[in-house]
């Protein structure tokens, strides 16, 4: 079902001009809550109230403004924020086509929106941008005015429509310096087990995956167990390792690869791909390979001597 339209202008694509409506991409499945007084359970209620005559304010009655000092602040209305001498105020403007694998995911922002045709005379061109991306591997970025303010965004494919992400202009990325550890030795065979481990969880498509909001579902149960007055239902859970505890990587990868395949195997009914884990070398100097694949059904992992990370 088509969403509600928030935004409405063009693609400029060169000299080529698409009407489109703007709307949003994704929706919340969230559950919320309000702020209750815990004694009587009444609703807290937030209310704008003017500071200077106490005054309480209805909507129409607020507007914005921007503080130059502790005692002057400048009016701005949205009559004056529409009239802005700003090229993307009702434009989408393709300032270039890049390749898409040169688009790190920080750079990608938290909206998302599809741009739908507005009007028949919009479907030719619309169509022609779409049919253009289809036969590339790049993307287009774009400039646009949403919200109040100048945006960077992604323009590319999904089905047959065309799909808007914000994206974060460069200067709002920080550096991934700091929060990179400390140098560590590895041994190749814990690389390599790693490299199992990927292989044996390895999807060719992430819709191949039951992704499921775990943590919507469990609240969901809680809420409802305590408006029938009873304990919420047990969830089984794996334990997992205390933060901060020493783990034999070896161990822990050869662990990991028995599970994912355990994981794979029966549901379905397909075989499951069986991954060999790397075996331990006897001498630093032996050349870097990668993890075999063996025949299903009757191969199962080898145990390895166990190494522990330094």
């Amino acid at each position: 079902m088509p969403g509600r339209p928030i935004w409405s202008g063009a693609i400029s694509f060169g000299l080529v001009t698409i009407p489109v409506k703007l709307e949003p991409a994704t929706e919340s499945h969230g559950i919320s809550f309000n702020q209750i007084h815990l004694e009587d359970g009444g609703r807290i209620r937030y209310r704008k109230v003017c500071d200077i005559d106490g005054k309480e304010l209805r909507q129409d009655e607020i507007g914005k403004g921007y503080e130059v000092s502790k005692d002057q602040v400048i009016p701005i209305s949205d009559a004056e924020l529409a009239q802005m001498p700003l090229p993307t105020a009702k434009a989408i403007d393709i300032v270039a086509f890049v390749d898409r694998d040169s688009i790190d995911p920080i750079q990608l922002g938290e909206g998302n929106y599809y741009l739908s045709a507005d009007g028949q005379v919009a479907a030719k061109p619309y169509v022609l941008l779409r049919k253009a991306l289809e036969r590339t591997d790049k993307v287009a970025i774009a400039k646009f005015a949403l919200r109040g303010r100048e945006r960077l965004g992604m323009l590319r494919i999904k089905g047959d429509a065309l799909l808007l992400n914000s994206m974060h202009w460069p200067d709002e990325i920080r550096s991934s310096e700091p929060a990179a550890p400390e140098k560590t030795n590895l041994s190749e065979e814990e690389i390599e087990g790693a490299l199992a481990l990927m292989d044996t969880m390895s999807v060719e498509h992430l819709d191949d995956l039951e992704l499921v909001d775990h943590y919507r579902d469990a609240l969901a149960e809680v809420i409802e167990a305590k408006a029938e007055h009873r304990a919420p239902k047990p969830v089984e859970g794996e334990e997992t390792a205390p933060a901060g505890k020493l783990v034999d990587l070896m161990a822990a990868l050869e662990e990991s690869v028995a599970k994912a395949k355990a994981s794979r195997s029966a549901p379905t009914g397909e075989d499951a791909t069986v991954h060999e884990m790397p075996k331990p070398k006897k001498k630093t100097a032996a050349k870097k390979t990668t993890a075999k694949k063996a025949p299903a059904k009757k191969t199962t992992a080898k145990k390895t001597t166990r190494k522990r990370a330094s």
